[in-house]
């Protein structure tokens, strides 16, 4: 049984909708769904958000953070090889990229790690000439209508 859709026609009798098809493609696909490192996503503001990820054991050196279009792609990659014996092993320091889609106008404003956190500042920041304007209606003074006078009465 097939999963997938075909978009393709959708390209060939459409202009201008090329990224609302790439989305949808996007989110029709299959992915194995990775459920580490755990992470939150909070609205702190009407136009702010704040991904916060759980990384514990990595530093600022082996993590990437990189924002392409409307996709945020955070990555985390250990240097080197611990030489320790362990004998429970809890905290996982495997390799990630996790990827978020963003909506359009959605700037990253600031990361930190602290404490094993990882949190991303985000701010939708919609511009002058996309933002909603009043119209101003113009009033025209109001003229009276030419009155066309009848011709006296015929006695």
């Amino acid at each position: 049984m097939r999963t997938t859709f075909d978009f393709s026609p959708l390209y060939r009798s459409s202009i201008g909708f090329d990224r609302m098809l790439d989305t949808l493609e996007a989110a029709s696909r299959v992915e194995t769904i990775d459920t580490w490192p755990p992470y939150d996503i909070a609205k702190t503001g009407e136009d702010d958000y704040r991904i916060a990820m759980a990384v514990a054991g990595f530093s600022p050196d082996e993590l990437a953070i990189t924002q392409e279009q409307t996709m945020l792609v955070v990555s985390g990659r250990k240097a080197g090889e611990d030489k320790a014996e362990y004998l429970h092993r809890g905290i996982a320091e495997r390799s990630f990229r996790r990827r978020f889609q963003l909506a359009d106008h959605v700037k990253v404003t600031g990361a930190e790690l602290q404490n094993g956190l990882l949190t991303i500042d985000l701010r939708h920041e919609i511009p002058e000439e996309m933002k909603p304007r009043r119209i101003e209606i113009a009033a025209r003074p109001r003229t009276e209508p030419k009155r066309i006078e009848a011709g006296k009465e015929a006695a």
